[in-house]
């Protein structure tokens, strides 16, 4: 019986972890869609900054006064640092390969691009290396988890078997 549960806890982390590549593939599809949506809205902002004869700080600086524009200018800040990030992401990850992009899965972390990649995804039979790869490594690593968990739950009754035996 615990060597059965062991395999489905291999299987189900092959399962899962196989999925990877191809999730890992589609994040990084939207994360470049999302910096180029991103990089026209910047554009556009220092475009009418620069007409106006402002630097980007200069015209944040102006957006005072009421608070539809305090509000403006704080959702433009949050644009800005987040255009940044993830361009700082996709030059990591693009043209990475799932392997890299593995060591790397810190920069796939966006929520909202994160949820969108989540909400198309749809699983599939990896018949390519990187899946097969992956999916290996999901099976040690679920058989570890499983046995490490059944392990835990045995632990207090050897102790108990142990000391009935008088070890």
């Amino acid at each position: 019986m615990i060597r059965a549960l062991i395999l489905a806890g291999g299987v189900a982390g092959a399962a899962g972890l196989s999925q990877f590549p191809e999730y890992s593939q589609q994040y990084n599809q939207r994360l470049a869609g999302a910096v180029d949506e991103l990089a026209r809205v910047v554009a556009d902002f220092d475009a009418s900054a620069t007409a106006a004869g402002l630097s980007r700080e200069a015209a944040l600086a102006q957006m005072t006064g009421t608070p539809f524009l305090e509000q403006r200018r704080a959702d433009m800040a949050r644009t800005f640092g987040r255009h940044a990030r993830l361009s700082a992401d996709l030059a990591v990850l693009r043209g990475a390969g799932p392997f890299t992009r593995a060591w790397h899965a810190t920069r796939l972390t966006d929520p909202q691009i994160a949820a969108r990649a989540w909400g198309d995804f749809r699983p599939a039979l990896p018949l390519d290396l990187a899946g097969l790869v992956f999916a290996g490594l999901g099976l040690v690593l679920g058989s570890g988890l499983a046995a490490g968990g059944i392990g835990l739950l045995r632990w207090p009754f050897r102790r108990r078997a142990r000391s009935a035996a008088g070890l």
